[in-house]
């Protein structure tokens, strides 16, 4: 494979070199990049006598051979940004385009593995997490920072990750990104949101950030996906299919529509159970009594989509407040799923709404897993793992 290896400017850069050396012997070519900060750490003349290629490091230097960010983004089959600093993730964010690497990371058409490091607070910022939300629901694959004493004194996480972990995980990247060639996966995402009135509605606190993290994995696998969502404020990865819903019956019409052609099903949005019977025409005024609702029930996709299920591999969530796997076990056997990933929504940080979250995957066969708390999309990329597992070895569980 021929990979690009972008450099940028922090203590962590010297060890460009032996990731080099690493993925050279695995039988990649690399092309290195660096910003000019990183030249203040690694010489570009390093990584070149290394490389056995010419390092870029300036939108002006295209030398004899015409490289360019252009030609340099076509050319290659990865993208790994290590170490990658705050500043580099807030451009990519952003989309500043304001030297080689930042234009570089804009022109580029094909995945992108990036591993962070910087000072623990600048890793625990608010800026940098939401910068971090925003590339990962975009579908940049992150290998998250070590902790440890770092390089001004302090200690936590914030330390690139080592070169034979960074290059352990661009070779899971290559191997997991053709393995659901061929495959039709449906993902629903979201709240639903039901109407009172012109500017009242019923829903919950769901982000979507979970099932846009598990569609944004499928398609890094190869898989064709659909994404059905309810309204939510994050960026749909670039290559599923967005199908726009806002209410419970929106959403059953636009899944059981796609059903029948899709071979793997995740219904991870958070769909209201109830629905007003009527939708006031004008805002319901405010009384001096209490104000009455008459609510039906909406529409049990998940059930529903059990009972037609052909040959699709079905999956669940059940975000819980008591006892967990008695309601995921239920929920698992009433609807006919094949698997589901059950969630505490009592847990402090994960579950809505958050960056993080932590499940336990049951799967017919029993207890498959328990996955501790990761990013979310961390946690999408074991979902997948079980998921592929599971329909390759039906029966079996994985406990790992």
């Amino acid at each position: 494979m021929r990979i690009i290896l972008a450099v940028t400017g922090c203590i962590g850069a010297y060890k460009a070199a032996l990731i080099i050396r690493l993925l050279q012997k695995n039988g990649h070519e690399v092309f290195p990049v660096m910003t000019r900060n990183a030249e203040r750490f690694i010489s570009a003349l390093t990584l070149e006598k290394l490389s056995g290629n010419r390092v870029v490091t300036s939108l002006w230097d295209t030398g004899a051979g015409g490289i360019d960010h252009i030609g340099t983004a076509r050319g290659a089959d990865l993208l790994l940004v290590a170490p990658a600093t705050a500043n580099i993730l807030g451009k990519f964010a952003s989309g500043i385009a304001d030297d080689f690497l930042s234009t570089l990371f804009l022109a580029f058409e094909g995945p992108a593995v990036i591993a962070p490091a910087m000072n623990v607070a600048m890793w625990n910022n608010a800026a940098t997490r939401n910068n971090l939300e925003i590339l990962e629901s975009r579908g940049i694959v992150f290998i998250r920072p070590g902790d440890g004493y770092q390089a001004c004194g302090e200690f936590g996480p914030g330390r690139l990750a080592e070169p034979e972990e960074i290059v352990e995980e661009v070779e899971q990247f290559f191997r997991a990104s053709k393995s659901l060639l061929g495959k039709k996966v449906l993902v629903t995402a979201g709240p639903t949101i039901e109407d009172l009135d012109p500017v009242r509605f019923l829903s919950n606190r769901s982000s979507g950030k979970m099932g846009y993290a598990l569609a944004s994995e499928a398609a890094r696998r190869g898989a064709e996906v659909y994404l059905v969502s309810g309204p939510v404020s994050i960026q749909p990865p670039r290559e599923a299919s967005l199908i726009k819903v806002r209410s419970a019956a929106e959403m059953a019409e636009a899944v059981f529509s796609i059903f029948p052609e899709i071979d793997i099903v995740i219904k991870a949005a958070a769909v209201a159970d109830y629905t007003a019977t009527s939708i006031s025409p004008e805002k319901i005024k405010k009384g001096s009594g209490n104000l009455n609702l008459e609510l039906a029930r909406t529409v049990d996709i998940l059930g529903e989509l059990g009972k037609r299920k052909t040959s699709q591999f079905l999956v669940g969530f059940a975000a819980e407040s008591g006892d967990l796997e008695a309601g995921a076990r239920k929920k698992l056997k009433e609807k006919s799923l094949d698997m589901i990933v059950a969630n505490d929504i009592t847990a402090e940080e994960t579950g809505f709404d958050a960056d993080d979250n932590q499940a336990v995957v049951f799967g017919r066969e029993g207890l498959i897993s328990e996955i501790p708390r990761a990013s979310k999309a961390a946690v999408a990329h074991q979902i997948w793992n079980y998921i592929e597992h599971s329909t390759a070895h039906p029966g079996i569980p994985n406990k790992d």
